[in-house]
């Protein structure tokens, strides 16, 4: 895999491929019974193409772009690498940053967003 692979920290693999020889509009039905099993990987995670939209439950998907779209918004946070990552320089003094994660992940409790 190459960093042209991955988009949004989100890389469909052979999919991709049999996707752009694929004929749309294609029924969801249609798709996760040829595709349903196809892995996606996210940041040392995968989860297959069932997982992620079968939830969803659409009619069809007009085109590859709106399947796509569609995978992109139920990928959660797992495609991220480090939460809260920042390559800015350390901390000035008296200024305060969360270490790593969002207020609401563990070990954050009671911690201001700001």
């Amino acid at each position: 895999m190459t960093d042209d692979d991955r988009q949004l920290g989100v890389d469909l693999g052979d999919l991709d491929d049999d996707l752009a020889n694929e004929e749309f509009p294609l029924g969801h039905e249609e798709l996760l019974e040829n595709y349903g099993d196809e892995e996606i990987e996210m940041e040392g995670n995968t989860a297959t193409l069932e997982e992620l939209i079968g939830p969803l439950g659409e009619d069809e998907y007009r085109d590859v772009e709106e399947l796509e779209n569609s995978i992109m918004n139920m990928v959660g946070d797992e495609a991220i690498g480090r939460k809260n990552y920042s390559d800015r320089t350390p901390p000035a003094a008296g200024e305060q940053r969360q270490d790593e994660g969002a207020p609401d992940q563990e070990g954050q409790e009671g911690q201001e967003s700001f």
